[in-house]
């Protein structure tokens, strides 16, 4: 499986041969900058991504619990997700997400 990620740079990043079981532990595992803090439980909303408008229809809709959580994301749009509950299948090769700015909540 592929998948592109868009850094806070705007940087293009190509991960290949992905085997993760969510997009949050692609991201992580590729040593991308994402804290994905509650290690995947949603219930946080450290691994918010913005999944691009092509795609946006091949995933599966938010539950109310992810609904929930992106209300405390910073600067949430109509693309964005927890990147801890997307699913990869073999549907999903080729996504391209950006992260959110704010996905890791730095602190100061």
């Amino acid at each position: 499986m592929k998948l592109t990620i868009i850094d806070r740079a705007g940087q293009a990043i190509k991960l290949e041969n992905v085997s993760a079981p969510t997009l949050m532990h692609a991201i992580r595992d590729a040593g991308l900058d994402l804290t994905a803090q509650c290690g995947g439980c949603a219930s946080c909303a450290t691994c918010h991504v913005y999944v691009d408008e092509a795609w946006q229809t091949k995933l599966k809709p938010r539950d109310e619990n992810e609904d929930v959580m992106l209300d405390v994301a910073p600067e949430r749009c109509h693309g964005s997700r927890l990147a801890c509950q997307i699913p990869l299948s073999a549907d999903l090769d080729g996504l391209t997400v950006t992260l959110a700015p704010g996905s890791s909540f730095d602190e100061a």
